[in-house]
């Protein structure tokens, strides 16, 4: 509920008509003992359903409401709803930063996390990209993080094999040095295997590639760059050439043939976010452990691919208290705690040295190290891109379409045109 206007006619009265409301005003906290009812609300899987009984024992007069949502698309339609119409939200409210350009437009309608969360939640919490992407234009921190996708590679040993191409994660690394040796090693691929996909989907390994480069689909002056950013481009040369050579498998992400495709073998390898992880063990089954494998090694260095903030609208009747709790809530220990109950990667540098998250390793990948490679590849990440409005509906809704078109006998060139002119509809 948004903040009113409070008439009093003493300054006493006015500070105490905020005390009652709940400490409307940021500088005004709750008053000791005084009974505090925050909501949550998150979607998926954040790991927080033992973690907030734990944080009402230690603070009595809080009580916490989370409201968890199955999907994320339906969960920030609705929050982009409530902000416009101020009223309905949450007091921590949770973003994917695939929803953060649209979040970070709207930023006057959220708290300065650097301005009312606790001192010690300050930006060397956390890897320095992951702090800075929660910022907006003027630098106003509206989103601690939570988890991150630092991404690998995964793919599969036994198609490797059959193929000639070795199957130790430390030997395969040089194969996934760059974009060129990994498309290069592909175009091998297909031909000695007699035609089998070398990755699943055209629009996967594009979104990684453009998500590299030091400026996206818009710069900071929030204009279209697509065609002038070359690196743009050459990501969609490369992609398309790919196709071309038979190496895509032609498969649309999180479809029901996508998933099939992890159990039958339809493609070899796999951009790999850590939580992704989860997603093959599920679709693979368990006639194929041991079969999938990963390496800490990613064409063009680094990338992540998935994470969220928590964010505190300035709906919310009790920021200060809603900024301590989100604060907690994305602390070391809390990071630790959801990553061994749910999986979610940490974005905390001192979780990325805890031994129980370095010392994690997963048997379904031939007991690799998952923690510690994960953590080593989180490092190779230099800084965010910057994400404009408009930006992730771009990729959803433009590119994946067009690289879909182009696998189904598209040319490139047409696709492109069809890419720049999506572009332009949802920016102009």
């Amino acid at each position: 509920m948004q903040r009113g206007m409070i008439l009093a006619a003493t300054v006493a009265a006015t500070a105490a008509l905020a005390t009652a409301c709940g400490g409307g005003d940021p500088s005004t906290p709750a008053a000791p003992g005084e009974k505090v009812e925050l909501t949550l609300a998150t979607f998926t899987e954040f790991g927080y359903e033992a973690l907030i009984p734990e944080y009402e024992a230690a603070h009595p007069n809080i009580k916490i409401t989370q409201r968890k949502t199955g999907q994320g698309g339906p969960y920030h339609q609705d929050l982009i709803t409530k902000l416009a119409a101020g009223s309905g939200l949450a007091d921590v409210a949770a973003v994917e930063e695939g929803h953060l350009s649209d979040i970070l437009d709207k930023s006057s309608k959220f708290n300065d996390l650097s301005k009312i969360g606790p001192a010690d939640a300050g930006p060397d919490r956390w890897l320095s990209w992951k702090y800075d992407a929660g910022k907006d234009k003027n630098g106003k921190v509206i989103g601690y993080g939570t988890d991150i996708g630092p991404l690998a590679m995964c793919y599969r040993k036994d198609m490797f094999a059959a193929a000639g191409l070795p199957t130790d994660p430390g030997a395969v690394k040089p194969l996934f040095a760059t974009w060129d040796s990994y498309f290069d090693t592909g175009a091998q691929f297909v031909g000695k295997s007699g035609g089998k996909a070398w990755f699943d989907s055209a629009a996967q390994n594009f979104n990684a590639m453009v998500n590299q480069l030091d400026v996206g689909y818009l710069g900071t002056d929030d204009k279209l760059t697509i065609e002038s950013n070359q690196g743009i481009r050459s990501a969609w040369d490369k992609v398309t050439a790919a196709v071309a050579k038979g190496e895509s498998a032609k498969l649309t992400a999180f479809s029901n043939e996508w998933n099939s495709g992890f159990k039958q073998g339809a493609f070899a390898t796999k951009v790999c976010p850590a939580w992704m992880l989860g997603v093959i063990k599920e679709q693979a089954g368990p006639e194929n452990a041991g079969k999938w494998a990963v390496t800490a090694a990613f064409p063009g260095g680094g990338g992540n691919w998935g994470g969220s903030y928590l964010t505190v609208p300035t709906q919310s009747k009790h920021p200060k208290e809603a900024a301590e709790l989100a604060a907690w809530l994305t602390a070391p220990e809390q990071q630790i705690k959801a990553f061994q109950a749910k999986g979610n990667f940490p974005s905390q540098t001192k979780a990325l040295t805890d031994p129980t998250l370095l010392t994690k390793t997963d048997n379904y990948f031939g007991d690799t190290k998952i923690g510690e490679l994960f953590a080593e590849q989180a490092k190779k990440v230099t800084k965010p891109q910057y994400k404009g409005p408009g930006d992730g509906q771009i990729q959803e809704n433009v590119t994946s379409p067009a690289l879909q078109a182009v696998e189904q006998g598209k040319s490139a060139a047409d696709g492109w045109t069809q890419v720049v002119d999506g572009a332009k509809k949802i920016t102009r």
